[in-house]
């Protein structure tokens, strides 16, 4: 399957909107919260039952991304999108069907397996187009595209729950909701392989940089780099203090400070959410078109520089003062959305373009492991500590001083970046060749 070639006179400007349509309509996997609370009630489940679709569609994320990664770049953008669209709507008929029956296995099957499949073939599929598009602003391109990602919840969930309200909670009404999750994001995702294209050419900027210039790395030689695995390090660290704080959110604000004078209502703290979710959304395109100003290794130096000094702010006087443990909570989560949508970025500056949506795949298997990384400290540390008869603030003390620690570690991997070296470089013909192979017959 050739991908879809842009005529003459084609704006670059209409492929960040193609993006935007796929990862806002996958991004609604920050929103699954909403269906836990109906799902327990309806089917019998516990907590951490009601969490294994979610926990299995991360998973799969990572997994379909890092082996999908190839596959992508081979048959280009559209064939990517119009899998993820297939994965992720079919993943939602199938949970439909889980519900209506009440097997709940169809549900983990559907939601989990069929559709993080398609988050992640649809995370990685415009990222490398997009570069191409952008070559003198990439941060800003992904930036754009993967901060749809992160505001995908800010629709789906009021979106979500409306729904639930309007057909009810029980089992057949949260089949009713699937049902039209699934069939709406079928329509809002088509418009994204609709509209993509790739350039015609290798500078489709009117001024600015070629794609093609400078360094080319396979796939398969990056791997075997350390840059490589040390921005595997820097990706990982990052995005486990992030989700850190973003998946006990609520309970943790209300811990802090559940013993002053001002406790906070559950209303507040589902407010305190929301907010995170709007940084964590800014944070993408803010931070990301700022390293184009300033550049990677030094935007880095910030997401883990002061994330580690805003872990340190909230571990030692965040419990004294609400607007200092909430402004340096949006902080850290904007570099959580930062890192994510810089790092496609950062792997051009290393690889080049030639296989980076292949080579972001099999970085975001680090996503998989902080997923798991994360809310496995901060929660095993908050149990342990509250057997232990603490309470409030205390509870999380430890696991902030070794979210610290793991920025800091983040923080020295991202120091010892140095660029590709040239046995690593694939040879100038076959790149060419390869381009070639791409580009129409009229070219």
């Amino acid at each position: 399957m050739s991908p879809p070639v842009a005529p003459p006179g084609w704006s670059r400007w209409l492929v960040p909107p193609a993006a935007l349509s796929v990862h806002l309509s996958i991004g609604q996997a920050y929103a699954w919260s909403v269906f836990k609370p109906p799902l327990e009630s309806a089917l019998g489940l516990s907590g951490t039952q009601s969490a294994l679709p979610f926990q299995l569609a991360i998973v799969m994320l990572g997994l379909s991304a890092a082996f999908g990664g190839t596959l992508v770049e081979r048959n280009g953008p559209r064939w990517a999108m119009t899998v993820a669209l297939v994965c992720f709507s079919s993943g939602f008929l199938i949970s439909a069907l889980g519900a209506a029956t009440e097997q709940y296995w169809l549900i983990v099957l559907g939601y989990g397996f069929v559709g993080g499949t398609g988050l992640g073939i649809g995370y990685i599929s415009p990222v490398s187009t997009l570069i191409k598009w952008f070559p003198d602003r990439p941060g800003m391109a992904t930036g754009i595209a993967i901060m749809g990602f992160g505001g995908g919840a800010l629709i789906a969930s009021p979106w979500s729950a409306q729904m639930l309200k309007s057909f009810g909670s029980d089992s057949s009404g949260i089949a009713l909701a699937f049902l039209v999750h699934g069939l709406t994001y079928a329509v809002f995702m088509t418009l994204g392989v609709l509209l993509v294209r790739v350039p015609r050419g290798e500078k489709p900027a009117v001024s600015g940089p070629s794609a093609l210039d400078g360094v080319q790395v396979s796939a398969r030689s990056a791997v075997r780099t350390p840059q490589f695995w040390l921005l595997w390090i820097v990706l990982c660290m990052n995005v486990t203090a992030g989700i850190g704080i973003l998946e006990k959110a609520a309970p943790m604000i209300t811990d802090f400070f559940a013993d002053s004078s001002t406790p906070v209502s559950v209303s507040a703290a589902a407010g305190f959410v929301a907010l995170l979710s709007a940084a964590n959304m800014a944070g993408r395109i803010g931070w990301s078109s700022t390293s184009d100003l300033i550049g990677r290794k030094n935007i880095y130096r910030v997401y883990l520089g002061a994330g580690a000094l805003m872990y340190a702010l909230i571990a030692w006087l965040g419990d004294s003062s609400k607007p200092l443990f909430v402004l340096s909570a949006l902080v850290i989560l904007s570099f959580y959305g930062g890192g994510f949508a810089t790092i496609p970025a950062y792997l051009k500056d290393l690889f080049g373009t030639y296989q980076v949506g292949a080579i972001h795949g099999r970085l975001l298997t680090a996503w998989s492991t902080a997923g798991v990384l994360g809310p496995l400290i901060v929660n095993r540390i908050a149990d342990h500590q509250e057997a232990a008869g603490k309470h409030g603030s205390s509870l999380y003390g430890m696991s902030f001083l070794i979210m610290i620690g793991l920025l800091a570690v983040g923080f020295a991997a991202n120091e010892f970046i140095r660029p590709v070296h040239a046995r690593h470089h694939i040879p100038a013909p076959r790149e060419a060749a390869d381009v070639a192979r791409q580009q129409p017959e009229s070219a």
